[in-house]
């Protein structure tokens, strides 16, 4: 077998994977559907509804190349608007706007600023070979203005998120003006702060309520708190003009589907009309995470750490038989392995409490 030894080693470091089925009967605390839209019917049947009256069903082609609808432009105009970008562009993944930015931005000459704990996508386009990167310590600003001050390069980039991935917390507020002061573009990934944190819902920029400035480029999914699938870039018209001509995942790839686009434009109004009543459930949830298992979270990422594969599996089995999904990440994703808990709105308040209290008895 070609690869026997190396998935002998992955299971003796207890780091084998393997994809298992969504069951639909186990109270989901492990996806990143954060506000529950991948389960609102209302979504989908109005969704339905409007597309059934189109001539076509699929995009067809690239966004160059006839595949361009007025479905694509009115949601890019959407988020351009709620967000306070000046233009947009939305393509297939996280993962594919992640390697269009950094793979088109950095160019001969540049160096790219990354914290040490972003997403893996943008760390795998780092390897590629005209890319020049330093990473810095994670949320670290001290050493961000070191690097940046020192720094000979033609252009600056820095690549930051808005809420980490695995450890549930923010970038720091600091990160907008060191970029301003360095004159460094500046990337944040919001896969996991928009539509969950700021006035609006529409993450860390509305967060800390920044003016949005030439150098500030959000990155944003579409397949988590949006209940759909795909992402999106937004920045300065300068900026998505360049990605367009020089991006390949948006330049070769075709277009998101018309489907997953229209679902994630009506899951945007439906945040931005309920946006209330959907940040008092975010808080109600945050209060029981920090009453049953005292972690404070500014989302609904939630990071327990247990710091052994071995038993990190044992504990996410175990929660399993007990009805609840949860996730067990592992090296190398995290420095120490932890259970993952999303305390997302799809999921009653009483049902989160219940497996907050589940956790600590088996976790003793």
């Amino acid at each position: 077998m070609y690869y026997e030894n190396e998935l002998k080693a992955l299971k003796k470091a207890n780091r084998h994977r393997s994809r298992e089925l969504y069951d639909e009967f186990i109270l989901d605390f492990a996806s990143n559907d954060y506000l529950g839209l991948a389960h609102n019917k209302e979504l989908h049947s109005s969704t339905c509804e409007t597309l059934s009256k189109l001539s076509i069903n699929s995009s067809k082609a690239s966004l160059l190349v006839n595949g361009y609808h007025q479905i694509h432009r009115d949601f890019e105009v959407a988020l351009c608007e709620a967000n306070n970008f000046e233009d947009g562009v939305i393509l297939g993944s996280g993962f594919n706007a992640n390697i269009a930015l950094i793979e088109s931005l950095i160019r001969k000459g540049d160096t790219l600023f990354m914290d040490e704990k972003y997403h893996a996508s943008g760390v795998l386009a780092t390897n590629l070979n005209h890319v020049n990167v330093e990473f810095f310590k994670h949320n670290d600003m001290d050493e961000l203005r070191y690097l940046l001050k020192k720094s000979t390069a033609k252009r600056k980039i820095t690549a930051v998120e808005g809420i980490y991935s695995m450890d549930g917390d923010l970038v720091h507020r600091d990160i907008f003006e060191i970029a301003d002061k360095f004159d460094s573009l500046l990337i944040v990934d919001e896969a996991h702060s928009s539509g969950v944190i700021g006035n609006k819902l529409m993450g860390v920029f509305d967060y800390y309520n920044v003016d949005i400035k030439p150098n500030y480029i959000k990155m944003g999914t579409l397949g988590k708190a949006y209940g759909s699938f795909g992402a999106f870039i937004l920045a300065s018209s300068h900026i998505v003009e360049y990605l367009i001509n020089r991006a390949k995942p948006i330049i070769y790839a075709t277009s998101l589907s018309l489907y997953d686009t229209l679902l994630a434009h009506n899951a945007l109004k439906h945040m931005l009309k309920n946006c209330k009543l959907i940040k008092d459930e975010i808080k109600q949830r945050q209060k029981i995470v920090y009453d049953e298992l005292n972690i404070k979270v500014n989302g609904l990422i939630i990071p327990v750490i247990i710091d052994d594969n071995k038993k990190v599996i044992k504990i996410r089995e175990e929660l399993k038989n007990l009805g609840y999904s949860v996730g067990g990440i592992r090296q190398p994703t995290v420095d120490k392995a932890i259970i993952r808990l999303i305390a997302r709105l799809g999921e009653s308040r009483e049902n989160l409490t219940t497996l907050c209290r589940n956790l600590v008895k088996i976790n003793r």
